[in-house]
């Protein structure tokens, strides 16, 4: 099992852990944002990334691995190839499916994504601050008439304060300060927050 300052590396070695003011997928404002879309470009660190996250989950039965799009493609897809085939499968691995928002901004299964039912789920993200990309997600899977068995995430940065109604497990906890917009101490001092996330076409320069 790889160590925190091992997978902290990985990151900071691709310039995923930014500083500045920031507008969260949330809606919060941040001074820390952790982009990793910038660590999983590499495909070697998403592969270890991927097996130190699917190893939280060796004792569970996990039959799909479904994420949030963007953000949870690619580390999800690294879980999916990281864990044990079942023995009824096609020959292909654990499949990883992911939910992604329709015309309305619902989060939905598209593209022919099916989930029989009752089959085992694990919901795998990049980064935790509220949950709520999570919480969709397992919403789309039980709608399906799926089991979500558990949730996963590369980085909880709530300090813990997330609760899931499922078994929860990331590889890093890294608390980093978030604000209301209205409380935000950066917004005080007279910045303008960015939005660097995958939602947004607006980059920052």
């Amino acid at each position: 099992m790889l160590k925190r300052e091992e997978l902290l590396k990985m990151f900071e070695s691709a310039g995923a852990i930014r500083h500045g003011h920031f507008e969260l997928s949330s809606g919060l404002h941040s001074g820390t944002y952790v982009q990793c879309a910038l660590v999983v470009q590499y495909p070697r660190f998403a592969e270890k990334l991927g097996q130190a996250l699917a190893g939280l989950f060796s004792d569970a039965r996990i039959e799909a691995v479904v994420s949030p799009a963007i953000g949870g493609l690619i580390i999800g897809q690294e879980v999916a190839r990281a864990l044990p085939e079942a023995k009824n499968s096609i020959g292909g691995g654990v499949p990883a499916l992911f939910v992604e928002r329709d015309a309305s901004g619902m989060m939905t299964l598209r593209r022919g994504f099916s989930l029989a039912p009752d089959r085992h789920v694990l919901v795998v993200e990049d980064v935790w601050t509220t949950g709520g990309s999570t919480q969709e997600a397992i919403r789309v899977v039980e709608e399906a008439g799926a089991r979500v068995v558990a949730a996963g995430a590369l980085i909880d940065r709530s300090g813990g304060k997330i609760e899931f109604e499922v078994e929860a497990q990331s590889l890093i906890q890294l608390p980093i300060a978030s604000f209301e917009p209205e409380d935000c101490p950066l917004c005080r001092q007279g910045s303008t927050a960015v939005k660097p996330g995958s939602r947004f076409a607006r980059i920052a320069s």
